[in-house]
């Protein structure tokens, strides 16, 4: 099982953080510092699966992020490591090259990206374009909504609207005055 995605630059500083098990903000901010520490000490060379506590960290560096999955003994290195690679290209996809500002900017995007891949510590979906499929998916469906929602909304403003003018005509007459 996955215990926990964190995504970090090479200053230590979150940019992704997702737990799947429940432990305290201390327990989490604990994790994040340590494995910071211990990843980006470690040589280019160095192998990316690392013994941690009841975890095993499993880590990719890409430009200035680390993508590292903390996991327990049920799941493979391999596929871990693996299942990184995917999840980037996925972002890639979807930001045309990801950088650190898209995780900043989008993190929307990127939560929905997150939710389409893992939900409770496994793995949902692996392959980055049905992925990205499900996400056009909802977002099609989302403005089809919005555009119902905008469609009543505009009714309702154009009855406030004579509502308004009728009360404003009877509030001249009856006061005699020009508003």
């Amino acid at each position: 099982m996955i215990k926990a995605l964190l995504v970090f630059n090479t200053r230590g500083q979150a940019r992704i953080l997702r737990f799947f098990d429940s432990c305290t903000t201390e327990s989490q901010q604990k994790l994040l510092r340590e494995t910071y520490q211990i990843i980006s000490k470690r040589d280019v060379g160095a192998c990316n699966f690392i013994e941690y506590n009841d975890y095993k960290l499993i880590y990719r560096h890409y430009a200035t992020l680390y993508f590292v999955f903390a996991i327990d003994s049920s799941e493979s290195e391999y596929d871990m490591y693996e299942v990184i690679h995917m999840f980037v290209q996925c972002l890639d996809q979807s930001f045309e090259n990801v950088c650190e500002l898209d995780l900043i900017f989008h993190s929307d995007k990127v939560n929905q990206i997150v939710n389409e891949f893992f939900m409770g510590g496994f793995i949902v979906e692996r392959t980055p374009d049905i992925v990205l499929n499900d996400i056009r998916t909802q977002v099609r469906l989302e403005r089809q909504d919005s555009g119902v929602l905008t469609h009543v909304g505009s009714k309702i403003k154009s009855a406030v609207d004579t509502k308004t003018e009728k009360f404003k005509m009877d509030v001249e007459k009856k006061y005699d005055i020009k508003l």
